[in-house]
């Protein structure tokens, strides 16, 4: 096995043709030049430049497979295109990075799907040019996973809707210009949710910077909102119809953070490979140690099949045969396998893997937010169960 895993698992799909290639080779080569080097100051710094979304619209990392009319790639790309970039934004090994970087991937899709033509004409370029950052804000202090009771309000008033609450661990809310906001604008449950595009300059947004356990290069903050004033005309989609969209949404986030998991776990699996062939122990390579080889193939087992997975549900979105319960699934799937693939590498590495720096390191200390963002184990398994009425 001399050809890197990163580059074997499309080769051996059906999925995949040339035209993946070149994503790949040109997301790889902005990588190196501009991420890779800069992974340990971005880290300490706890957030991105705002040039780097600049040089990433430039290298036109930020528009695949949007709309031309707003200045992304158009129709020659699709979702398995995406899968690729996201595959290979992951090899720094710093998750936060791609979920800063890529974090209009969750905030603009609700604009694009349900937002009037003008809102549309006015967020989408700039945003896919890198100029203006957009995030998505549902998760609230004492709300967690259950959307469908949400506490920020919005009230009608006049030609505006005044906003109260707070959402909390939103990405990118620091730096954000825009959030694409769940707010209750009806009565309980699911039925009383809207969407609001949010400017976060007006007056009454407060943001409190949060320190995390991982994903360090992410800004990440608690947003408040008192007696916010938007415009109606920033309501994305019908009134009270904003709970579709938030769901339509989830299902795409949860096929990138899988994807997103299936490639951590293979950068610990090549990590690790590497580290085991080189490293000399009681007069022998570790690879020569059974328990060890073992532990690797283990770890190939859970890759290989979790991509797999993967790629078949990203056909079944392209055939319009997509269902619900199997993303919720495959994000459990895919987050338990970087969680034994991260766990297993740094048994291999030793006391290595317990020194910052390396990709494994970061890698572990990401498992959680990875196995709890955009819906925790324990609501996928439930989400599941009740799409597939068992």
């Amino acid at each position: 096995m001399d050809a890197p895993l990163f580059d074997q698992w499309r080769a051996r799909s059906p999925f995949y043709d040339e035209s993946h290639e070149a994503v790949c080779d040109t997301v790889r080569k902005f990588v190196a030049r501009e991420i890779t080097p800069h992974v340990d100051a971005w880290e300490a710094a706890g957030e991105l430049p705002r040039e780097l979304h600049r040089k990433a619209a430039e290298a036109g990392v930020l528009a695949l497979n949007y709309p031309e009319e707003f200045g992304g790639t158009g129709s020659a790309f699709n979702l398995l295109h995406g899968l690729v970039q996201t595959e290979e934004l992951a090899r720094p090994g710093a998750g936060g990075i791609c979920a800063s970087l890529m974090t209009h991937g969750i905030g603009l899709p609700p604009i694009l799907a349900m937002g009037s033509e003008h809102m549309k004409r006015r967020i989408a370029p700039a945003v896919l040019a890198g100029e203006k950052l957009i995030c998505l804000g549902i998760t609230e202090p004492g709300g967690g996973s259950d959307v469908a009771n949400l506490k920020t309000k919005a009230e009608r008033k006049g030609a505006s809707y005044v906003v109260n609450g707070a959402k909390t661990l939103i990405t990118s809310g620091v730096r954000a210009d825009y959030i694409t906001l769940a707010v209750r604008t009806g009565g309980p449950g699911i039925g009383g949710i809207s969407l609001l595009l949010v400017e976060l300059d007006s007056p009454g947004v407060s943001r409190t910077p949060l320190a995390k356990m991982g994903w360090h290069a992410s800004d990440t903050a608690t947003i408040h909102f008192d007696n916010v004033e938007v415009p109606a005309e920033n309501l994305i989609g019908p009134e009270n119809g904003g709970f579709a969209g938030i769901m339509r949404n989830f299902n795409g986030e949860r096929l990138g953070m899988s994807q997103q998991a299936a490639a951590f776990a293979r950068i610990c699996f090549e990590d690790a490979l590497d580290w085991a062939r080189s490293r000399e122990t009681f007069g022998q390579p570790l690879i020569r140690n059974q328990v060890i080889r073992h532990k690797l193939a283990d770890m190939l087992r859970r890759i290989n099949a979790t991509q797999a997975w993967i790629d078949q549900s990203a056909w079944a979105v392209l055939n319009d045969k997509a269902f619900p319960g199997d993303f919720a699934l495959l994000k459990v799937q895919a987050t338990q396998t970087m969680e034994v693939c991260a766990r297993e590498a740094c048994q291999i590495l030793g006391g290595a893997s317990f020194v910052r720096g390396s990709r494994i390191e970061r890698i572990y200390r990401e498992v959680r937010v990875m196995a709890i963002g955009g819906g925790s184990e324990e609501i996928m398994f439930d989400l599941a169960s009740r799409q597939y009425r068992f």
